[in-house]
Formats: C-alpha cells, sequence, structure tokens
C-alpha cells in the first residue's frame, strides 16, 4: 500500500478491530490529536500530519489482543495491511527500553514515545477535576500531581523524563502542549466538562 492509500478511516476502522475498549478507543484519539498538534508545532505539511496522526492512533493496535506481545505484534498486522516499514518502526519505537529495544530515532518517533505516557497522566488529572475538563487543565496541576507518586502510579515518569530529554525540550512545555492537543478532542475522549 503506498502512503496515499493509508487514509485516516481506513486506520480507524482497523484500530476498531482490534480494539474494543472504550477507553483505550479514548486513549488512541488522545495521542492522534498530540501527535498531530506536535506535527503542526515542527512546521511539517498537512500530509505529515496525518501521518504522525495516523501513527498516533494506531499505536496500541496490538495491546488490547495481545497484551504479552505489545509492540511486537503490531508489526506483523500493519504488514498484511501494507502499511510501510516508517509506520510500523514508528509504532514499536514507543515501546522502547519497556518491551522491546527499537529507539526512538526520529522527531516522530520520540514525540510518540514522550506523549503516549503523558497522555493517560493527563487524562487521569482531568477526570479528578471538579469540572472533569481539559479546557481549564494547567501545567502545574499536572506536575502537582506528577509529584505524587501514588497518583496514577501505573504511567511511568521515566519514560516522559527520557523522552523529553530525548526531544530536547523543556518538561513544562511538552506537558503545556500535549494538554493543548488533547483539547482539540475533548469532547470526543469525554473531557470537556459536559459530561
Amino acid at each position: 500500500m503506498s502512503e496515499t492509500q493509508i487514509t485516516r478511516e481506513a486506520a480507524f476502522e482497523l484500530l476498531k478491530r482490534y480494539t474494543k475498549s472504550e477507553s483505550l478507543i479514548k486513549h488512541a484519539l488522545a495521542v492522534e490529536a498530540v501527535m498531530k498538534h506536535f506535527a503542526r508545532l515542527f512546521g511539517l505539511a498537512e500530509d505529515e500530519v496525518t501521518k504522525w496522526g495516523i501513527i498516533g492512533l494506531l499505536h496500541d493496535l496490538d495491546y488490547e489482543m495481545y497484551p504479552e506481545q505489545h509492540c511486537k505484534k503490531v508489526r506483523e498486522i500493519l504488514t498484511n495491511h501494507g502499511y510501510p516499514e516508517e509506520y510500523i518502526r514508528a509504532i514499536e519505537s514507543h515501546g522502547y527500553n519497556i518491551v522491546n529495544d527499537v529507539k526512538p530515532i526520529h522527531q516522530m518517533e520520540k514525540v510518540l514515545y514522550t506523549i503516549d505516557e503523558l497522555t493517560g497522566l493527563i487524562t487521569a488529572v482531568a477526570i479528578l477535576r471538579p469540572s472533569r475538563s481539559l479546557v481549564d487543565l494547567k501545567v502545574s496541576s499536572v506536575k502537582k500531581k506528577w509529584k505524587q507518586k501514588s497518583f496514577a502510579s501505573g504511567i511511568n515518569r521515566q519514560v516522559i523524563e527520557d523522552g523529553a530529554k530525548m526531544l530536547q525540550m523543556d518538561l513544562d512545555y511538552i506537558i503545556e502542549q500535549t494538554i493543548i492537543g488533547m483539547q482539540s478532542v475533548a469532547e470526543e475522549i469525554g473531557l470537556n466538562g459536559s459530561s
């Protein structure tokens, strides 16, 4: 399959074929939105923005059905669906030092590696707020909860810090931009305060 044949619609259908959990689909939508936001921050063309988004959308494609083979089974699945190596490797790389040794090299891979866990932390913080909204969420609120190791203890903060170093970006800036990216899909992921 050529890159021009890879559409967001087809990617979303593929995600839904392998992922039934509503929370995992919302996580995929959040990561997609943040990946697109960072691609735009880097001044990339719209076709690259779409590619980054699709990679974010599919990053946990094998997680629900093949938890023991996470970031490994995805190669077989995406190869069978004609996805190019660039997509597959980027998705594999978000498991670096967790489930594999595929190191994030390209900017896109480093962003995915960094923001995957971070979107989970931001979601957890937003859910606890009286507003249940991302709209008024501040970096300081996320940083406060970051320091409470018992809060969202399954979130690997070291991965986020390592990713920030890879990107050579300030952690507060990454948190701020991740919140902004997630705000664009706040309604779809149930964090716009109206639920």
